[in-house]
């Protein structure tokens, strides 16, 4: 059972997703079936985009908290402890010996393909009753953020409750399912996705600024508060109901080193500048986020490279 001193607590961002731990080795080709070869390098790192995008708002300073499950294995320690390292609330992470905690294994050859077998295990089994659990939490916070790496449906009761309490959302439709329920438009004030997923959800071409713009108002219109398509260089189009107008937001020309977990970051910085500067027109805090994800690309790995505050321009806080 929750202490009532747990369900006190205010949070600014609460994150109802997924924990991966990516374990990654390096070799000069990808193996044939049946056969071993020498890597030259291996390192486990922390992944998962519910995590992901919670340890970005944790490290520009929100109060963040994590709703997710983990195995009560080595890996779901870890990935507990990284959270406690980056100040994230894990009374929500669930340890369940009912299944591994969720792992990517990833090959990378020289050339930068690589061969990914994801294994969901534990996030998987993240219910709408232990959601329940959070509601005291979820009902108080500023700011929920949701994706699809867990069941959709616990992710749609998460945004639903807040919604309910009057808690701003951000849903991020990733991995994009084409079929995915229309009541994750309604429960969206802000619903956040890249070229891709827009193209996958819409059945439109999303590949300039332009197309991006058309592909904002129809999802729009499926009942969004807002919409944010993130172009990668290109920025991001922000949509809004309130000004329907759709806005191109560029980002500043960085040296992109690796591009891994730029889309989490984004999203993480973004539920940072609602909760904190809730009066921030949606435009303005798209660009602030923007530029925290152009931080992200410019150093190696997922979480490594995501920005603490003191490593940004003061200008963006």
């Amino acid at each position: 059972m929750m202490s009532p001193i747990m369900t006190e607590e205010a949070f600014d961002v609460i994150v109802v997703g997924s924990c991966m731990t990516d374990l990654v080795s390096q070799a000069s080709r990808l193996p044939k079936e049946g056969e071993t070869i020498h890597g030259h390098n291996f390192f486990i790192g922390f992944g998962g985009k519910g995590a992901n995008q919670c340890i970005q708002a944790a490290r520009l300073g929100a109060k963040t908290a994590m709703v997710a499950k983990v195995g009560k294995d080595f890996f779901g320690d870890n990935y507990i402890q990284n959270f406690k390292d980056n100040s994230v609330h894990t009374g929500f992470v669930e340890q369940t010996p009912d299944a591994a905690t969720g792992v990517a294994s990833i090959i990378v050859n020289d050339a930068g393909q690589n061969a990914i077998v994801i294994v969901a295990g534990a996030n998987m089994l993240l219910s709408v009753e232990k959601l329940q659990e959070a509601l005291p939490a979820v009902s108080r916070t500023k700011v929920l953020v949701c994706q699809l790496e867990i069941s959709p449906q616990t992710s749609l009761q998460a945004l639903r409750m807040a919604q309910e309490n009057k808690v701003k959302t951000i849903f991020n439709p990733a991995p994009a399912i084409p079929d995915l329920d229309p009541d994750f438009y309604r429960f969206s004030d802000v619903f956040c996705c890249n070229e891709s997923e827009a193209e996958l959800l819409t059945g439109l071409s999303v590949n300039k600024v332009e197309e991006a713009h058309q592909a904002g108002r129809e999802l729009l219109r499926r009942g969004c508060g807002a919409v944010i398509i993130t172009l990668g260089a290109q920025g991001c189009v922000v949509l809004d109901v309130q000004d329907p107008s759709s806005k191109h937001v560029p980002t500043p020309a960085v040296t992109a080193v690796d591009t891994t977990g730029a889309g989490d970051s984004f999203i993480g910085a973004l539920a940072f500048y609602m909760a904190h500067y809730p009066t921030m027109q949606l435009e303005e805090a798209a660009r602030r986020a923007g530029q925290v994800a152009g931080a992200s690309v410019q150093a190696m790995g997922t979480q490594t490279s995501f920005p603490h505050r003191q490593d940004l321009a003061a200008q963006l806080f």
